[in-house]
């Protein structure tokens, strides 16, 4: 048995998804630190306190305790913000320490976490599940930086860090090419599904004739060119076609405050508001509700280190459009189980969700085939290939 500790500074696992911070990220973290526990391991996932109500720990499942830390105030602040909390968090996880291995998430993490780490002689983990561009790099090749260290310390991270584990082969070359890091160090760990939770309609069903977005609102996630093609798929499919509705599921962090009045206006301008309806966060059942009750699952981000919303369509059975953007490309095998787009013109877009509407026959067959794949990537296999990847940088 291995006592870990699973580091996530600016935001709480346990938050549904599409909430403030919280995104793929936060599913990873605690479905992996779930099938670590049932596993047998003691594990710790550690955050900051960011409400008066939070407790300062409970039991999440057997094995399985989630700490809240106090660390700055105790409110949501912008994420970029975190960087000031850094040593007042590291001082609050020392108390709880050592652990077997640390295993941070984020850069804010690892810049609390490795020191300590390196104090209690014990190895340090890193994945960063989003890595900052260079401020002159366009937006579609990453996230712009968001507080002024966080290049100079994912760049550290990558280099100091024991192992870095990515979700992805683009985000390893990344950590490789961008930060330095070794390659003999890096580890791809592949996310799972829960194929139980996310599950196909009863074909007995009528067939849905929505498009779910699901992600947190900002700008990176390209929620403005899903409703250019909802725009242009309105004009394709012509006067007696389908109405399709655009479903956006999430909502705007501190960060991105006024986004969604953006999207708003977009929508208007474009003469489509009426068939664009945002539900903010969902819950994950009431997520894989949506999913199961869409038609096509739309990923336009400008850069995404794996798209775990795409697996869980997957495990849905529900066809994805997505953009070719880092580890899209893997999460989504093109012409398989849906589809990938190189470019950003809405009515490419528009085009290829006009054939998932009118090729019944090819869109049943991305169904089955993604479901199919989603089924032989659960969270036990990813926990296992994680436990492999501790044991590798010199865990008992």
């Amino acid at each position: 048995m291995m006592r870990i500790a699973l580091v996530c500074l600016h935001t709480s696992p346990a938050e549904d998804p599409g909430a403030g911070d919280a995104g793929g990220m936060n599913v990873v973290v605690l479905h992996q630190a779930e099938a670590l526990a049932a596993l047998g391991h003691q594990v710790d996932i550690v955050t900051r306190r960011s409400s008066p109500d939070d407790p300062p720990s409970r039991l999440l499942a057997p094995g399985l305790v989630l700490h809240t830390l106090h660390a700055g105030p105790e409110h949501p602040v912008p994420k970029g913000d975190h960087e000031g909390f850094i040593d007042e968090f590291r001082d609050r996880l020392a108390e709880l320490g050592p652990y077997d291995v640390v295993h941070s998430h984020h850069w804010f993490s690892g810049m609390a976490a490795l020191p300590l780490a390196r104090a209690w002689r014990v190895p340090h983990v890193q994945s960063f599940h989003s890595i900052a561009a260079d401020p002159s790099t366009a937006l579609s090749e990453g996230e712009r930086p968001e507080s002024p260290g966080r290049m100079a310390g994912e760049t550290y991270l990558a280099r100091e860090s024991d192992t870095v584990v990515a979700i992805s082969q683009a985000e390893a070359r990344t950590v490789e090419r961008r930060l330095g890091g070794n390659a003999d160090r890096i580890v791809v760990v592949p996310p799972g599904v829960d194929s139980v939770q996310f599950h196909p309609a009863d074909p007995t069903e009528p067939r849905s004739t929505s498009i779910l977005v699901a992600a947190r609102l900002q700008p990176l996630k390209g929620i403005d060119l899903a409703i250019e093609a909802v725009a242009a798929l309105s004009d394709q499919l012509g006067p007696d076609g389908e109405r399709p509705e655009l479903i956006v599921s999430g909502a705007a962090s501190a960060d991105f405050d006024g986004y969604v009045d953006e999207l708003v206006a977009l929508a208007t301008g474009l003469g489509i508001v009426d068939q664009v309806r945002f539900l903010g966060p969902q819950s994950r059942d009431d997520l894989a509700a949506l999913m199961r009750g869409s038609r096509i699952v739309a990923v336009p981000s400008h850069s995404e280190t794996y798209g775990l919303v795409a697996l869980e369509a997957a495990a849905s059975g529900v066809p994805v459009v997505a953009a070719a953007s880092g580890g899209l490309r893997e999460a989504v095998v093109d012409g398989s189980t849906g589809l990938v787009l190189d470019g950003r013109d809405p009515q490419v877009w528009a085009a290829a969700m006009v054939r998932l509407f009118t090729d019944e026959a090819f869109a049943d067959r991305l169904s089955r085939t993604a479901r199919q794949r989603a089924e032989g990537l659960d969270w036990t296999r990813s926990a296992r290939a994680l436990l492999a990847a501790y044991r590798g940088c010199g865990t008992p």
